[in-house]
């Protein structure tokens, strides 16, 4: 007769018949991001304008190549190849918001494809931290899938479902504890997107200095880019 199953191994036994997460989500904001990029003004671009997505797209199709359709498989280079891809979106998309600054400040620029590159500097940003949330928290997307909460690197955001097993049933029913919940990309990419909105945090707290330095420097960069929208805005009501 079979010994019961610990409450590990049944959190664990859940995650894996999961099959791993989705790598359609991931992928799909990374196209969006690397379009966006791409098609903002050439003053705005650090290098030929498709060198620095020709090289994101390379990385993305050698990540599909690993998990074509479920995150179940990770090697170190693997997942070096992915926080490389985010950080290089965040980087390029950071020098082109400082561009951005620079090509506002001056009179003689056009104003509506100024305000148009603002909006697709904010969405890349979004983006990009997104991704390196959700490769950064818990030791990435495949260790929070086939390990247990006692083998998972330290978090370095702590979610609702973290902190919620003492509520009504129904609420409770899908905490951290209870269920085995883990954060999946769309949790990672809402909260870059209320970061960049509210310029702090939400429902979702940075516990790690990294993470807390990640939000600092995205909300910045938001409330640079709404700024300079707005500025922008009232100069244009002005004249």
């Amino acid at each position: 007769m079979a010994s019961p199953k610990s409450a590990a191994e049944k959190e664990l036994e859940a995650r894996r018949n999961a099959n791993g997460e989705n790598r359609l989500p991931p992928a799909a904001a990374i196209i969006t991001a690397v379009l966006t990029y791409a098609l903002l003004p050439a003053s705005l671009l650090v290098a030929p304008r498709f060198v620095i997505p020709g090289i994101e797209v390379a990385l993305l199709v050698a990540l599909i190549a690993t998990n074509p359709r479920r995150m179940t498989r990770e090697t170190r280079w693997s997942r070096a190849a992915s926080i490389t891809l985010a950080c290089l979106m965040i980087l390029a998309n950071m020098v082109a918001l400082g561009m951005l600054v620079h090509s506002m400040t001056e009179k003689s620029s056009s104003g509506e494809p100024l305000l148009l590159a603002a909006m697709q500097v904010w969405v890349t940003n979004v983006i990009g931290f997104g991704l390196l949330f959700w490769e950064l928290d818990r030791g990435g997307p495949v260790a929070r899938r086939v390990k247990t909460h006692h083998e998972m690197a330290a978090a370095d955001w702590r979610f609702s479902q973290d902190e919620n097993h003492d509520a009504v049933e129904e609420v409770a029913a899908t905490a951290s504890r209870n269920s085995g919940w883990i954060p999946t990309f769309v949790d990672y990419l809402y909260v870059s997107l209320t970061n960049s909105s509210a310029f702090s945090p939400t429902d979702t707290m940075p516990l790690s200095s990294r993470a807390k330095v990640l939000m600092g420097a995205e909300a910045t960069a938001a409330l640079l880019t709404s700024l300079l929208v707005i500025a922008r805005a009232v100069g244009s009501l002005e004249g």
